[in-house]
């Protein structure tokens, strides 16, 4: 089977890049305890809503958007704690390699998903981070794919997008790329299938195979 030509992948943060449940369930309990109080943080009905920003999970929870300043504060907090995802560093290099542009289009705030990938060592290896703060309508909108591909200046028949909750794959579609599930960290396979991705990948490497070598553009960065 021949492999469209692509040279450009965007990446969800949380679930895809990073595991980062544990240490966002800390950030939740803690932001829970200082706003609501006493008692069990939700957290498992807040992780329902990866991929969305978080005012919005607020909104559907029914919480006070109170929680965005300790919540913020304690993922800073905690960011050097947050362990990139088995395979992904030799991923993002290969694919560099190969002569792609990368993004990352994410749920959290732009300059709180640049200051994580920095602690983590990886934002060298994106050409452009965009968060949902940075665009009129988040996830699941296409606009914050739409925006990443504008400024990678790359069309979206030519590009991947990579994501581990439903958000992603419905922004992915309404952008018109590639959408691929990668469930290594999902909270939610059954969930993340059923939205119907092009692909589904069960470790980075697999997506190796859906982004051959570009020859025009060659080796290097």
């Amino acid at each position: 089977m021949s492999v469209p030509m692509r040279d450009a992948v965007v990446f969800d943060l949380d679930g895809v890049l990073v595991d980062s449940h544990e240490t966002m369930g800390k950030a939740f309990a803690v932001a829970y305890a200082e706003v609501i109080g006493a008692g069990p943080a939700p957290f498992a009905e807040y992780q329902q809503y990866q991929g969305l920003y978080f005012p919005e999970i607020m909104r559907r929870m029914g919480l006070p958007l109170e929680m965005e300043e300790p919540f913020v504060r304690e993922s800073y907090r905690l960011a050097d704690q947050v362990p990139v995802a088995d395979g992904v560093v030799d991923l993002l290099g290969a694919l560099r390699e190969r002569g792609f542009r990368l993004a990352v289009a994410t749920g959290k705030a732009g300059s709180r998903a640049r200051s994580l990938l920095t602690t983590l060592g990886l934002i060298e290896y994106f050409d452009q981070v965009v968060g949902s703060d940075e665009v009129v309508n988040p996830k699941p909108a296409p606009d914050i794919v739409l925006r990443a591909l504008s400024l990678l200046g790359t069309k979206p028949e030519t590009a991947v997008m990579v994501g581990d909750a439903r958000a992603d794959m419905l922004s992915a579609r309404g952008a018109g790329v590639t959408a691929v599930a990668a469930t290594w960290a999902t909270v939610d396979e059954a969930d993340l299938i059923a939205s119907g991705p092009d692909f589904v990948i069960r470790s980075p490497e697999d997506l190796l195979p859906l982004c051959p070598q570009i020859p025009v553009r060659g080796r290097g960065w």
